[in-house]
C-alpha cells in the first residue's frame, strides 16, 4: 500500500470516529448485501456505505455512518427529460469471492450495482431491454448541498454557485441566470468532452462523490462529443452529479437514436471518499489499469481486439494528426449523432499511424478528418468500411492556397475567445464589425463567434494572374467551416459587394452549443462557393 493511500485511509477512519456517535444503525460486519424492506423498498451496500432504494428514487445514502442525501432527491435514472425508471424488483444476479452484482429491473432494462467488500462505492452498468428511440440516458445523484460545495471536472475545480445568488438573478434560459453585475451562472459551464475525462464529481470538506469512466466505448459520437457533468439545482439548491452516458442533443442538432436490445452502457465506478481530489485521481488511475473489467461475465463485453493502421492521403502526405473515428458501418450518418453501438477514437501520429485497443468484436465504419496541425489546409472527410490496412485517404488535387484564417478543423480553437473553459455570454464580446487583412492580421484577431448585427470583412489583394489556378479558366473556391451554428443568425456571403450566397436557419438547423456555454465546437458545417476571376 502506498503512503498516499495510507494517509487517505487514516483520514477516512477519523471521519468514521467523528460520526459514529450520532449515525443511524450501522449494520454489523457483513460484506456486500441486498435486503428487501417491502414490495418497493430495498437496502443494499457494504460495511462502508448503504443505499435505500424506492420505486424511483434512492432517497437515502449513508457513508461511514453519515447521511449524504439530506432533503435532496437522491439517486435515480431515466431518459429524455424526466422519463425516470420505475424499479419493480431487485435480485443478486451473480456473486464472486468478494462482490455481488445487484440488478434493479424496470420495463426498459436493468441497472446493475456491483458491490465489492471494501470498496467505497459501486460499479454500475445498464442493460437495455426495451428502451424507445432516445437522445439522453443518464443516472444522477442529487445530494445535500451543505456537504457538497464544490464541483470538479478536468476543466474546472471550483465552488458550485451559492444558492443565494439565484434569488435575485434573472433567468435567461434553462438553468442559466444573469446576475445584477451582468455575469451569468449556468449549469452548462461545468460541461466537458466525454473522451477527455479523467474523473468528475462533487465534494466538500468531509465527503466526495465521483464518477470514474475508464472505458468510453459506450459513449456515443466522436471525439467532440460533450455533455453535462455537475451543477447547482436552482429550484432546490441541491448539489447535482450527472452521469450522462448517452447524449445526441445538448451540443448538436439533436436526434433520437434506436437502441438494440442487450446493449450495455458501462461499467463505470461511482466512488465515495472524504472529499480529497487527489484520492479520486488515484482511484481513477487504478480503474484505468483494470479496464475492461474481468468480473463482468458477459461474452460480448469480454470479446475484444485491437485495430491499428496507417493512413496516407492520396497526394502522398501522411495523415499527420488526423482525428480517427471507429463508428457505425453507415458512415453517411454524421458522427455527432451516431449512438446505436460502441465507438472508439484516436489521433494519428506524424506518420499517419494509429492504434485502437480493447475494441469490442464487431463490424465498424472508419472515418477520419483534419484535426488541425499538418492537415490544417485539408477539409475533405475520409470514410468507409475498410477491411485492409494501410489505408489511402482520397483527397482532391492540391491547389494553390491564396489565404486562410486559422487551421482547418471542426473547432474554434485559435480564434479570439475560442476554446475552454465553457462560459456563457462570451459571444457578446465579439465586435459587430471586424476587418481581417490578409498578410497583416493573425488568426487570433478573428473571434470565435459572431452574434451582433454587422459586417466581418476580409481584405486581400489578388490579381487575375494569381487566380489562374489551371484547368478552370481562372477561378477560386471559398471554403467556410463552421464549428457550430445557433439560433437564427443570418449571413450574407459577398465578395466585392457581389452576393455569393446566404446562410441561415433555412440552410442550417440550429444547434445549442453557443448559448450553452460552448466556445470550442457544436455541430460542424461546411460550405463552398466557386468564385470566377471576373468578380
Amino acid at each position: 500500500m502506498s503512503l498516499h493511500k495510507c494517509i487517505m485511509l487514516r483520514c477516512i477512519l477519523s471521519t468514521l470516529i467523528g460520526f459514529v456517535a450520532w449515525a443511524p444503525p450501522v449494520f454489523a460486519s457483513r460484506g456486500p448485501f441486498l435486503e428487501q424492506i417491502d414490495k418497493t423498498t430495498w437496502t443494499f451496500g457494504n460495511d462502508l456505505w448503504n443505499v435505500t432504494q424506492e420505486e424511483v428514487y434512492a432517497s437515502k445514502l449513508y457513508f461511514l455512518g453519515s447521511g449524504l442525501v439530506g432533503s435532496a432527491a437522491g439517486h435515480y435514472m431515466g431518459y429524455d427529460g424526466e422519463n425516470n425508471f420505475i424499479w419493480t424488483s431487485a435480485v443478486i444476479t451473480s456473486r464472486g469471492e468478494d462482490y455481488i452484482d445487484v440488478a434493479f429491473s424496470c420495463e426498459e432494462g436493468e441497472l446493475h450495482w456491483v458491490i465489492f467488500d471494501d470498496l467505497a462505492g459501486a460499479y454500475q452498468y445498464f442493460i437495455n431491454r426495451a428502451l424507445p428511440d432516445l437522445s439522453i440516458l443518464r443516472t444522477l445523484w442529487r445530494l445535500d448541498p451543505k456537504l457538497f460545495l464544490d464541483g470538479r471536472t478536468y476543466l474546472r475545480d471550483e465552488p458550485l454557485p451559492d444558492f443565494a445568488l439565484y434569488q435575485n438573478a434573472t433567468k435567461v434560459q434553462d438553468e442559466t441566470w444573469q446576475l445584477a453585475n451582468g455575469s451569468f451562472i449556468t449549469k452548462y459551464d461545468f460541461s466537458d468532452y466525454v473522451r477527455e475525462r479523467d474523473f468528475y464529481g462533487i465534494y466538500g470538506p468531509s465527503f466526495g462523490s465521483w464518477y470514474i469512466h475508464p472505458g468510453t466505448d459506450y459513449y456515443n459520437s466522436d471525439h467532440l462529443s460533450q455533455t453535462l457533468t455537475v451543477h447547482r439545482e436552482s429550484a432546490t439548491g441541491n448539489s447535482v452529479q450527472l452521469n450522462v452516458v448517452q447524449d445526441t442533443s445538448h451540443f448538436r442538432v439533436g436526434e433520437k437514436v434506436a437502441q438494440p436490445a442487450g446493449k450495455i452502457w458501462g461499467p463505470w465506478l461511482w466512488y465515495l471518499n472524504d472529499g480529497t481530489v487527489e484520492d479520486a485521481k488515484w482511484q481513477a488511475s487504478e480503474e484505468l489499469a483494470k479496464w475492461p473489467y474481468l468480473w463482468l461475465k458477459d461474452t460480448a463485453y469480454q470479446s475484444r481486439g485491437g485495430v491499428a493502421g496507417q493512413l496516407t492521403l492520396s497526394d502522398g502526405r501522411p495523415a499527420s494528426g488526423a482525428a480517427i473515428f471507429l463508428g457505425d458501418t453507415d458512415t453517411s450518418r454524421r458522427p455527432s449523432v451516431q449512438g446505436r453501438n460502441y465507438y472508439y477514437t484516436a489521433q494519428a501520429d506524424r506518420e499517419g499511424r494509429f492504434s485502437l485497443q480493447d475494441v469490442r468484436t464487431g463490424t465498424y465504419g472508419l472515418s477520419a478528418w483534419s484535426n488541425g496541425g499538418a492537415l490544417a489546409d485539408h477539409h475533405h472527410l475520409g470514410r468507409g468500411n475498410h477491411k485492409h490496412l494501410p489505408l489511402t485517404w482520397i483527397v482532391p488535387e492540391k491547389a494553390k492556397r491564396l489565404f486562410t484564417i486559422g487551421d482547418f478543423g471542426k473547432t474554434a480553437l485559435g480564434f479570439r475567445n475560442g476554446g475552454p473553459p465553457y462560459q456563457h455570454g462570451i459571444s457578446d464580446q465579439s465586435p459587430a464589425n471586424l476587418t481581417f487583412t490578409v498578410g497583416k492580421s493573425e488568426a487570433s484577431d478573428w473571434y470565435y463567434a459572431q452574434s451582433l448585427v454587422g459586417t466581418w470583412a476580409v481584405k486581400f489583394g489578388m490579381d487575375h494572374q494569381a487566380l489562374m489556378l489551371g484547368g478552370d479558366a481562372g477561378s477560386a473556391t471559398l471554403s467556410l467551416s463552421f464549428a457550430g451554428y445557433s439560433q437564427s443568425t443570418a449571413m450574407d456571403i459577398t465578395i466585392n459587394d457581389q452576393l455569393l450566397g446566404s446562410l441561415g436557419k433555412d440552410i442550417f438547423a440550429s444547434d445549442p452549443s453557443l448559448y450553452r456555454s460552448g466556445k470550442t465546437s457544436g455541430e460542424w458545417r461546411f460550405v463552398q462557393y466557386n468564385i470566377p476571376w471576373r468578380f
